[in-house]
C-alpha cells in the first residue's frame, strides 16, 4: 500500500492536468496553437494539477524517472492540418498522462487491485483525443465537465531536483506525493 497516497490522491492529480490539457485543447486552442512556432526551440504542452497548462521547452528540474511530455509538438504543426495537429498532440498527451498516473502508481507500490481501480476511474474518462475530435459535441461542455470534479493542487514545497540522478527515488508518500504535484508553472506557490 501507499501509506497516506491513495487511488483518489493520484486520480484526483490526473484530473487536474487532464483538465489543464483539456483547457489548451478548447477553450484557449487558437492561444496554444499561436504559442507552438515551429520556428522556436522543441517545445512541450504541460499540464498542471491545478488545471493550468503550458508549452515550453523540457523542463530540466525533472527527475529524469518521471515521464515528460513529447518534445517538439512546435515542429509539426504547420506540416498538417490544424485539425489533424491538435489530434495528434491530443493523443500523444493521453498518452503522457497515463504514463504519468502509473509512474506514480508504481512509485507508492500501490497494488494489482489499486492499480485496477485507478485504470478503471481513468478509463471512465473520455480521453484528450475523444475530446478533441468528438463531433457533434460542443467541447466546452466536456471541458466543464472535466474541471467540475479536479480539485487544487497540493502545495508546492519541494526544491529544484537536478536531471543528474537516474532512478526515482522513493520517498515517504507525502514527500513523493508532493514531487508529484510540485511539477507545476515556474513561479507558482
Amino acid at each position: 500500500m501507499a501509506g497516506n497516497v491513495t487511488v483518489e490522491d493520484v486520480f484526483t492529480i490526473f484530473k487536474g492536468r487532464r483538465a489543464g490539457l483539456i483547457k489548451a485543447f478548447t477553450t484557449d486552442a487558437e492561444k496554444f496553437y499561436e504559442q507552438c512556432n515551429p520556428g522556436k526551440e522543441k517545445l512541450c504542452l504541460f499540464g498542471y494539477p491545478n488545471e493550468t497548462w503550458e508549452v515550453k521547452p523540457p523542463d530540466e528540474t525533472l527527475p529524469p524517472a518521471v515521464p515528460e511530455p513529447i518534445i517538439g509538438i512546435n515542429f509539426a504543426r504547420d506540416k498538417m492540418q490544424e485539425k489533424e495537429w491538435f489530434s495528434k498532440v491530443a493523443i500523444l498527451s493521453d498518452g503522457w498522462l497515463l504514463s504519468l498516473a502509473f509512474c506514480y502508481a508504481s512509485a507508492f507500490k500501490f497494488g494489482k487491485s489499486e492499480r485496477n481501480k485507478l485504470f478503471q476511474m481513468i478509463n471512465d474518462l473520455p480521453t484528450m483525443a475523444e475530446v478533441v475530435t468528438e463531433a457533434g459535441k460542443p467541447a466546452k461542455d466536456m471541458t466543464a465537465s472535466a474541471s467540475a470534479s479536479a480539485s487544487a493542487a497540493a502545495p508546492d514545497n519541494s526544491k529544484n531536483r537536478s536531471r543528474g540522478k537516474t532512478s526515482l527515488q522513493l520517498k515517504p508518500p507525502e514527500k513523493a506525493l508532493n514531487m508529484f504535484t510540485s511539477y507545476q508553472r515556474r513561479g507558482e506557490d
